[in-house]
């Protein structure tokens, strides 16, 4: 079972369904580091990603062999167990997730993921935006946050965090590296067009904080 951390913002009992906080950006721009801040439950979308060998995954140059599969398309994601996910969580504080490994493309096994009694929780990905509309439509759309900031530093980040984990090659990681960094700014604009609201972690840090005290001032859901 993941650790359920609640040392930053209040949890209390609740007799509603609780509420989903969508956090997106591009890859590298702090999603995880700023989830962590929070204390509240995380729920890692990227544990929802396809595994290497699915034939509906998308190619980076569709139909060029040896191209590889495109992990940054929303196509290489599983939408609807993402999204079943977080509504089992908001209607029974509990669900059962993949553990996916990013080096070997493959799904290893499945976790308990439990929210105990608190109202509000992060679900935090790339493709965070994408689920925007599924949530509001369920009613439990607590606030959808874009990270942004320096494509320099994103760029940065992102390749020391994967060389460090792994996650693939050195050459692959480059190549995709200063790929998202050219696309960086589009990649902002999209995600802002679904829904999210593009700030910096300060700005995201107050308004978790706002929805967890059930304020609602400025908050688009």
């Amino acid at each position: 079972m993941r650790p359920n951390a609640s040392h930053w913002f209040p949890v209390t009992p609740h007799m509603t369904p609780a509420r989903v906080i969508l956090l997106t950006g591009p890859s590298g721009s702090g999603k995880s580091s700023l989830a962590a801040r929070t204390g509240l439950p995380v729920l890692n979308l990227d544990d929802f990603y396809k595994e290497g060998d699915d034939p509906t995954l998308p190619l980076l140059v569709e139909g060029e062999p040896g191209s590889g599969a495109d992990w940054d398309s929303p196509r290489s994601w599983d939408h609807l167990a993402a999204v079943g996910a977080i509504a089992e969580l908001c209607r029974t504080s509990r669900t059962s997730v993949p553990v996916y490994d990013i080096a070997t493309s493959s799904r290893t096994g499945e976790a308990m993921f439990d929210i105990g009694r608190t109202p509000l929780f992060i679900a935090e990905g790339i493709f965070a935006a994408h689920i925007i509309e599924d949530c509001r439509d369920m009613g439990v759309l607590a606030d959808a946050l874009c990270l942004r900031g320096r494509p320099s530093t994103t760029f940065r980040r992102r390749l020391l965090r994967d060389l460090r984990e792994g996650r693939k090659s050195a050459p692959y990681l480059i190549r995709r590296g200063l790929r998202l960094m050219r696309a960086e700014r589009g990649i902002v604009a999209g995600q802002t067009a679904l829904g999210a609201y593009a700030c910096g972690k300060e700005t995201a840090m107050g308004r978790i904080a706002a929805a967890a005290a059930g304020r609602r001032e400025g908050v688009r859901v």
